[in-house]
């Protein structure tokens, strides 16, 4: 017994890659994930369009932010706002937006106590009148299924063909790299698309979740962020010798998405030094896609800067994973050219 247990951890110091993730990772994702995981939300934007009422103080989180926008509830469609005062009447009416919980929760309570001191404000819930957690969830689970088949599957999908020998079988066919990748990446492009039609079908009709804009804006910010899924796995598959090394490659990569994105915890909770990653995680741009289109029924000119960034990150990854395909074809190819000659 004991020789196979030294057996098994010199075999473990070998795979240098391998051991860092079982002890390196879980600290650092310890570390961020500590500093991440967190629900109080310590900034809500404000917007005064006809200018700040007499006698009505800003107390914590309220922050002021400038808007060109006339129109209370145009402002909370654009996203330039969490809450937007409407001073016209003989009330100011407190706009607030529903479809990002926790901050309309801190909102809430904010004018609550204010009420209560003597403010002469009354509150209204836009989008998400009810403030139903369902209803902000749901988009953000689509993003998280085309995450988990982009990510996870197709890479597992094109590390088996390696393992198996079917992929240098593929390199001496007749056929371009590009009809390679594509034909192999096309499967799960199909698959995930009738996922997310599924996921969010269900949520429509078993959690009354709202649809409220474009399908085909939604159609668009799902596919530019497929692309970037797609092609993580493709390069996740190309630097993976085996399948448990594309399983923990993926999970490297769905793990900070899930709770880094906003889909969870409200990206303005998080501590500015792990902020900044969630950033750069295509899931945050897919959220507020999804989000925006289906709660709020934001136009396009409101998502321009998520889709922008979206189609930026896809031709980088996408761009990345079709260069590292080609080159993982190009040693069969050689050979069998010079088994040919």
């Amino acid at each position: 017994m004991w020789a196979m247990v030294i057996k098994e951890l010199r075999q473990m110091r070998r795979d240098r890659r391998t051991l860092a993730m079982m002890i390196v990772m879980p600290l650092v994702l310890l570390v961020i994930f500590g500093y991440a995981a967190s629900f109080d939300v310590t900034k809500v934007e404000i917007a005064f369009p006809q200018g700040q009422p007499p006698g009505l103080a800003l107390p914590d989180p309220f922050e002021s932010v400038d808007t060109d926008q006339s129109d209370p509830v145009e402002i909370l469609q654009f996203g330039e706002a969490d809450v937007a005062i409407d001073s016209s009447g003989p009330k100011p009416v407190a706009y607030v937006d529903g479809s990002e919980l926790f901050t309309a929760r801190a909102a809430l309570q904010a004018f609550t106590t204010a009420a209560a001191a003597g403010a002469p404000i009354q509150t209204e819930v836009l989008f998400n009148p009810e403030l139903d957690t369902s209803a902000v969830l749901v988009p953000g689970l689509a993003g998280l299924v085309l995450l988990f088949v982009g990510s996870l599957v197709t890479s597992l999908g094109v590390v088996r063909e390696r393992q198996a020998g079917t992929l240098e079988q593929l390199a001496v066919m007749p056929l371009s790299p590009r009809d390679v990748f594509v034909g192999k990446i096309a499967p799960y492009f199909l698959v995930a698309a009738f996922d997310m039609v599924v996921v969010l079908t269900t949520g429509w009709l078993l959690f009354d979740v709202p649809f409220n804009g474009s399908i085909w804006l939604l159609a668009l910010g799902a596919l530019l962020f497929l692309f970037v899924t797609l092609g993580t796995g493709v390069l996740i598959s190309t630097v993976s010798e085996n399948q448990g090394q594309a399983i923990q490659l993926a999970l490297m990569t769905l793990l900070p998405q899930v709770l880094l994105s906003g889909l969870i915890f409200p990206l303005e909770s998080m501590a500015a030094g792990v902020r900044w990653i969630g950033y750069l995680l295509p899931l945050t741009y897919f959220n507020q896609i999804a989000r925006g289109v289906m709660l709020r029924g934001a136009p396009f000119e409101a998502l321009i800067l998520p889709l922008g960034l979206l189609a930026g990150l896809g031709l980088v990854v996408f761009g990345l994973a079709v260069l590292r395909f080609r080159a993982e074809l190009a040693p069969a190819r050689r050979s069998s050219v010079k088994v040919a000659a």
